[in-house]
């Protein structure tokens, strides 16, 4: 569990625009017998400079969701969009170019290459795309999430806390029109936890990005301006300016249902 700072702040510059949207959108796996509905009918919308936390009991379908809305995932019905575009019946190479220029990932595994710097890590997605980074937004980021003295550092000479910041600056670094977090605090202890928690609310504030983050802790989701909470796959809940306690009190209301069920 993380300790909150002052509580979230109103996101900069936020508006009524979505950033993504999914509508009716299903997902199944398997067939017959083994049929398992992941995702049904879901829509919802991520608005710009907005943070989102996803959140919902084991097997609620938060991680799909977030899976299926990155481009990381196949949909089985419904609609899923990026922006203006429709992800659905993209050929891979067209979704590749649109994960590479429009989407920024954090996972939980940190993800960096142990032979490049800080720096390099953070370029990499652009040097490999044969994008030039815009040095003064680059700037920017390296400045927000406090690595400006550690660029060049390899990843084994940074703290886990450290390599997940460099991890969120790589995510930022393109401009994404918006960042999907999957557990980005999972392999983290408290404190460099709640640094890059407030890293991710300070981009959304100071930069005005737009993150969607699963997590199954409360404290985390308390960073976020909006909680989306997901059960058997379906929305059943949504938490304007949410706070530990509130949320907390929300997922246990789903383990005493799933104890009567």
């Amino acid at each position: 569990m993380f300790t909150s700072p002052l509580g979230a702040q109103p996101a900069a510059a936020r508006t009524a625009v979505a950033a993504a949207r999914a509508t009716e959108l299903s997902k199944v796996y398997g067939h017959g017998e083994t049929k398992v509905t992941a995702l049904d009918r879901v829509s919802v919308e991520f608005r710009r400079a907005e943070f989102t936390a996803i959140m919902g009991p084991s097997g609620s379908g938060k991680s799909t969701l977030m899976h299926c809305m990155a481009g990381l995932d196949t949909v089985s019905s419904g609609s899923a969009r990026i922006g203006d575009v429709e992800l659905t019946g993209l050929s891979d190479k067209k979704l590749t170019q649109l994960r590479r220029d429009k989407i920024g990932f954090i996972f939980q595994a940190f993800n960096l290459l142990p032979t490049l710097n800080a720096l390099e890590n953070i370029t990499l997605p652009m040097d490999i795309a044969g994008r030039k980074a815009d040095q003064q937004w680059l700037d920017t980021v390296v400045s927000t999430v406090g690595l400006a003295g550690r660029l060049k550092h390899r990843p084994n000479q940074l703290s886990g806390g450290q390599q997940q910041r460099v991890a969120v600056a790589r995510a930022l670094a393109g401009k994404p029109e918006i960042m999907f977090a999957d557990e980005p605090t999972g392999n983290l202890d408290s404190r460099s936890g709640a640094e890059v928690l407030g890293f991710l609310r300070n981009s959304v504030r100071e930069l005005g990005q737009t993150v969607v983050m699963v997590t199954h802790d409360p404290v985390a989701a308390s960073y976020a301006d909006r909680v989306v909470f997901l059960a058997d796959g379906r929305i059943v809940d949504d938490m304007q300016g949410p706070t530990a306690d509130a949320v907390l009190d929300r997922m246990k209301a789903f383990d005493a249902k799933g104890r009567t069920s």
